[in-house]
This record gives structure tokens, C-alpha cells and sequence, in this order.
């Protein structure tokens, strides 16, 4: 693939994991095993295309409602993930490095742990890197109410530049694309303070079943369009 696309920071709602798993008469759960595997393959598709940043919605705040047992999977889930990316980081090869935004505090404490290791890892090549972002246990509202009680307490008025300072995604940029798969057309509470000017692309793909061809369509799909940020 080559590096022709004009994005910088490209978002996913990775939506239709469990969908796609009953559709192709499996647990349910295993499409959320089947996911993190495509989502190990974007990692790479992205390096390719050359875009400098990812940010994928991997667990929200209201997933906690969800019933023990799949709560339960999907820590395992995200154990066995931040496993297989501190592996793939510590390798000479590795083209990218992790970020997690949202309430660290919310998981066991050995995943926290897992999140702290791994955002110490850093790339030392000379190749272009991804910057990787990981949203979990992260909400737009929730994000936003955070970064207004720490204005409070500072005590001091906020412009947008200097409140955005106070966001998880503080060092973020603001997505071009915003892509979710699965059928469903909302943003579902995701990056609700840096989307304000991010073309949105809802697909009907479910997530587990997205392709690389399916992926340089997005970016064809991204260039077709013109952004004028309310020009």
C-alpha cells in the first residue's frame, strides 16, 4: 500500500463484534476475540498508509454495564492484547507505540499495571512510527466532566487551547476520519470534544469481517471528499 493518503490521526468504533460472531453461529464472545485479531492487522495497514496517528474505541464507560461474564472475557481479552503489543514493541521491527486514554482506574490492578508498562515502551528505530491510542473505560462526556473539575480545582478560567490540556486526549489530534463499522450511525459518546470537524464514515461491515481492501476504501472514500471546517 502505498503512502498517499492526507490523514493524520484516523479514529475507529469498532462495533459488530458479537454481531458477527451470532451471524456466523458462534459464542458470541468470540467476536471479540476475533476482533482484537483484526484489530492487530489495522496496525499494520495504518503504518502503511502512513498515518502518524490511530485511536480506536476498544471499551466505553457504559461497557461496564454489560453482564459479569463478558465483562469478565474482555479484561481477560485486554490482558492477552497489551501481552501480544508489549511483545510486538519490544521487537527492533516494531512500527508503532501505545497510548491509553480513558479511566485507567476503573480496571484490576494488574491491567493497570499492563497499561503503565507498555506506554513506557518506545520506539528507538529510525522507521516512521504510529502513535496508538486506545480508548478504554473512556467516555466524550465523562472525559469532558474530568477536565472541567480540574479547571475548578486550579481555580482558573479556561480557553479552549488551555482546556483542552486538561482532556485524557490532551496530545491527541483532532481525527480527520472517524470510521465505525457494524452498521450503526452515531458516535456513541466517542472523542466528543476532538470530532467536532472529523468526517464521519459508518459502515456496514462488521468489525471482525473488515478487510484491507476494506480498508483502503476508507482512505479512497477520505480523499473523495473536501473539508472546509465551516469555511
Amino acid at each position: 500500500m502505498k503512502k498517499s493518503t492526507t490523514i493524520q490521526c484516523i479514529g475507529f468504533i469498532m462495533d459488530g463484534n458479537r454481531r458477527w460472531a451470532k451471524a456466523q453461529g458462534l459464542p458470541t464472545l468470540l467476536g471479540h476475540k476475533r476482533g482484537g485479531e483484526v484489530f492487530m492487522k489495522t496496525l499494520e495497514w495504518v503504518h502503511e498508509a502512513g498515518i502518524p496517528h490511530a485511536v480506536y474505541y476498544a471499551f466505553s464507560t457504559e461497557n461496564w454495564n454489560r453482564s459479569e461474564e463478558e465483562v469478565s472475557y474482555l479484561m481477560d481479552q485486554f490482558r492477552e492484547l497489551l501481552s501480544n503489543l508489549r511483545k510486538k514493541l519490544t521487537r527492533e521491527s516494531a512500527s508503532f507505540v501505545v497510548r491509553v486514554i480513558g479511566r485507567r482506574e476503573d480496571f484490576p490492578f494488574d491491567v493497570q499495571a499492563q497499561m503503565t508498562e507498555i506506554e513506557k515502551v518506545e520506539n528507538t528505530s529510525m522507521k516512521s512510527v504510529v502513535t496508538v491510542w486506545i480508548a478504554l473505560s473512556y467516555g466524550g462526556r465523562a472525559e469532558i466532566v474530568s477536565a472541567v473539575n480540574q479547571a475548578i480545582l486550579q481555580g482558573n478560567s479556561v480557553t479552549e487551547t488551555t482546556f483542552e490540556q486538561l482532556l485524557w486526549t490532551a496530545k491527541l489530534p483532532d481525527p480527520d476520519l472517524i470510521v465505525r463499522t457494524g452498521g450503526e450511525e452515531r458516535l456513541s459518546n466517542f472523542l466528543t470534544w476532538r470530532s467536532v470537524y472529523s468526517e464521519l464514515l459508518f459502515l456496514d461491515t462488521y468489525w471482525p469481517a473488515l478487510t484491507k481492501d476494506d480498508f483502503i476504501g476508507i482512505l479512497k472514500e477520505y480523499e473523495s471528499r473536501e473539508r472546509r471546517k465551516g469555511i
